[in-house]
């Protein structure tokens, strides 16, 4: 009996723990939905929490007010992007392949696929509508983004290289907007074809 009662304190701290990440989760969709629907000036903490089913309470508690809520619901979507493409990155590498350029493009697809799944927020953060510095904080982000692909590209440290990549980089990201306003998948299939069609005839890697 005494084992069983010491066992009880971990079991509620992990029931709790659960309870909290499923809080915070029903708050970042509802954000998403809200933010998305209405701009980020134009939404408000009371509707979030009404579509989520929570409190003001709990929201401050969790993400401290409406400009880090926003932060929060970009940074889950750039997190969860992140992890899909690298997934398939390595995927592609247990398959056999090897080639940087081919393994940059398996990441590419990734990317645009989605952006076209979650398009409705590509289109929020292109209608810039946003919190002061979030701006700063896009760039910041995509700074990461051009070194991450570096790494994988296997550029090197001159101008040139760097060039190349921040240009493929830059590719992808529009060609990701571009995938965002479309209406209808088909569209957007055909956009991401191109773009990696584009990538490859360019020779990025060739022209070093």
């Amino acid at each position: 009996m005494p084992r069983k009662a010491e066992q009880r304190p971990a079991k509620e701290g992990a029931w709790q723990w659960g309870r909290t990440a499923q809080t915070r989760r029903a708050l970042l969709d509802a954000a998403r939905e809200v933010f998305c629907e209405q701009g980020f000036t134009e939404a408000s903490v009371a509707a979030v929490v009404r579509r989520a089913g929570s409190s003001v309470g709990s929201l401050y508690h969790h993400f401290g007010g409406k400009t880090e809520l926003f932060v929060a619901v970009w940074d889950d979507y750039e997190s969860s992007r992140e992890r899909n493409a690298a997934d398939a990155v390595a995927r592609a590498r247990k398959a056999g392949e090897s080639d940087p350029l081919e393994l940059f493009l398996v990441g590419t697809r990734s990317f645009l696929e989605d952006c076209w799944r979650r398009r409705d927020l590509v289109r929020l953060w292109m209608d810039g509508d946003a919190p002061p510095g979030f701006t700063l904080m896009r760039r910041a982000r995509g700074r990461e983004w051009v070194r991450q692909n570096a790494i994988l590209l296997k550029a090197g440290d001159a101008p040139a290289d760097r060039l190349v990549v921040s240009l493929m980089t830059s590719i992808t990201g529009e060609a990701g907007r571009e995938i965002a306003a479309c209406s209808r998948k088909r569209d957007a299939d055909a956009l991401t074809d191109t773009t990696l069609t584009l990538i490859r005839r360019l020779d990025p890697l060739g022209i070093r």
